[in-house]
């Protein structure tokens, strides 16, 4: 292989790298789709009377987007960004890890793990594209009921918004 073989061999190995997580990124957690969802769920907790923070994060669980509401607790801002990332970490909402984190359940005491960074009521969902988790949402600011169905319409909010 000469050297131009093997130059125009690295270049297609790197154009192939940078387009393989589809044409606009949708495999990953980019900028752009965290303020888009932390927007809709915003929206959203606006027209349920939610004063909420909103906390997206990567597939690293670590935070990408973080939105308060006027008038949020100031509390929901670490609640929030917990959640986020408790739903990278653990693979699953808040709401099914509140179930096997209740006293007898086989997770008991686990948010005592991970230096307090892990979440056990409801306002966390894992965001998936391509079969694979790309980053998770923390919402904080309602009661429990209140941040699971905002964090559940945002997991469904980002489908949307993960799309080509």
């Amino acid at each position: 292989m000469d050297e131009k073989q093997v130059t125009a061999l690295v270049e297609q190995i790197v154009r192939g790298a940078k387009g393989h997580s589809g044409c606009c990124g949708k495999h990953k957690m980019t900028l752009q789709k965290a303020r888009a969802l932390t927007s809709a769920v915003e929206e959203r907790a606006r027209e349920m009377g939610v004063n909420a923070v909103i906390a997206v994060a990567d597939a690293g669980g670590n935070p990408v987007s973080v939105q308060a509401m006027d008038s949020a607790y100031l509390a929901s801002w670490d609640v929030a960004l917990q959640k986020s990332y408790t739903v990278v970490a653990l693979k699953m909402s808040t709401a099914e890890l509140a179930k096997l984190a209740a006293p007898g359940s086989p997770l008991y005491g686990i948010q005592f793990t991970n230096q307090g960074k892990i979440v056990i009521f409801g306002g966390g969902e894992p965001l998936e594209a391509g079969g694979k988790i790309v980053g998770g949402l923390g919402v904080s600011g309602g009661t429990a009921e209140q941040d699971t169905a905002l964090a559940a319409y945002g997991r469904q909010k980002f489908k949307e918004i993960s799309e080509c």
